[in-house]
C-alpha cells in the first residue's frame, strides 16, 4: 500500500490536505478495479478527530477499497466552512475521477462517509453538487463531483439538532442558505444512495438528525439503508474495543460495531448492478 499527503486546492481556490490510501498491482486479485471509500471525520468543527480519519479509511483499504481522508476546512481556519467544507469533498471526487487509472479506482463506485459533524459535511457536499447556482458560481457539473454512494455515521443533519447550544466560536459561521444548515432541505432525487446508522441514545447529535434526513430521503425516492442501533452514544467510529479510550470504554461494542459489515454488504448490493426493485410494482399489485 502507498501513502501520499497532497495538497488540492477545491473550487474555491483554497488549499486543503489529503491523505491518501492506495494499494494498486498488475497480479491478481490486486489487478481489479477497487471502488474508492473518501472518509470525512468528525471533530465538532474545531479539530478532525484522529479514530475516524485513518483507521476507518484502512478498514475500508484491508475490504478492497482504495480511500483518503479529507482534512477539510475548521472554524479556526481562514475563510467560512461553507461552502469551503463542501467543495473539499466535492473537489476530492473530481480529483479521483480524473485520475482514476493512477488510483486504479472504479469512478463509478466513489463512496462517501461523514462521522458527526462529518457526516453534516459529507450531506451539505451532496446538496452542493446538484445546485445550479454553485455550480454555475464554482464551475463544476453535478456527474463530475457527485459520488455514487454516502455513508452517514451517527450524522449531523440540521445544526440546531445538538443536545447543547452552539454559541461560541460557531457564532457568526452559519451560512445564509438554509440547506446549508439543515442539510435535509437540500435532499433531491439527485442525491446518492445513502446508508446510515445511528444510536437510539446518542446525547449529541440527537437521533431526530438520522430520521429527518431519511425522511426526505423517501419522499425523494432516493435508495436508503438505515439502523438505529439501540446503544452506541457517540463517537465511537468503528466501534472496536481498540479505539475506545480508556475512560470512555462503551465506545468499544461489538453490536454497534456491525454498521461496519453491514455497510459492506449494502455496497455490494449498490454496485452489483442488480435491480432489486424489479419486482415491486408486481408486489404492490398484489396488496391492492
Amino acid at each position: 500500500m502507498e501513502t501520499k499527503k497532497l495538497e488540492i486546492k477545491n473550487f474555491n481556490g483554497r488549499t486543503y490536505q489529503l491523505q491518501t490510501y492506495t494499494v494498486t498491482g498488475d497480479r491478481p486479485p490486486l489487478n481489479k478495479l477497487r471502488p474508492l471509500a473518501i472518509v470525512v471525520p468528525g471533530g465538532s468543527f474545531t479539530h478532525l478527530s484522529v479514530k475516524e480519519s485513518e483507521p476507518v479509511a484502512l478498514a475500508y483499504v484491508s475490504r478492497g477499497f482504495n480511500a483518503c481522508v479529507v482534512s477539510y476546512n475548521l472554524l479556526q481556519d481562514e475563510g467560512m466552512i461553507y461552502p469551503d467544507a463542501g467543495l473539499d469533498v466535492l473537489s476530492t471526487v473530481s480529483y479521483y475521477r480524473e485520475h482514476a487509472a493512477e488510483y486504479q479506482i472504479d469512478p463509478s463506485k466513489i463512496m462517501t462517509i461523514g462521522f458527526s459533524a462529518g457526516g453534516h459535511i459529507v450531506s451539505a457536499a451532496n446538496y452542493l453538487a446538484d445546485e445550479p447556482v454553485y455550480q454555475e458560481k464554482y464551475g463544476y457539473e453535478g456527474d463530475q463531483v457527485r459520488p455514487n454512494a454516502t455513508i452517514l455515521g451517527y450524522p449531523l443533519t440540521d445544526v440546531h439538532k445538538v443536545a447543547f447550544e452552539i454559541g461560541g466560536r460557531a457564532d457568526g459561521a452559519l451560512p445564509p442558505d438554509p440547506k446549508l444548515v439543515d442539510t435535509a432541505l437540500g435532499v433531491s432525487p439527485q442525491t446518492p444512495p445513502t446508508f446510515i446508522f445511528q444510536s437510539w441514545n446518542d446525547p449529541i447529535c440527537l437521533p431526530t438528525n438520522a430520521m429527518a434526513y431519511e425522511e426526505a430521503l423517501f419522499k425523494n425516492k432516493v435508495k436508503c439503508e438505515a439502523h438505529m442501533f439501540d446503544i452506541g452514544y457517540h463517537g465511537y467510529s468503528l466501534a472496536t474495543p481498540e479505539l475506545s479510550t480508556e475512560d470512555i470504554f462503551w465506545q468499544g461494542n461489538p453490536h454497534t460495531a456491525r454498521w461496519f459489515s453491514l455497510s459492506l454488504e449494502w455496497l455490494d448490493h449498490l454496485f452489483s448492478g442488480i435491480n432489486y426493485d424489479e419486482n415491486k410494482d408486481k408486489l404492490t399489485q398484489l396488496y391492492q
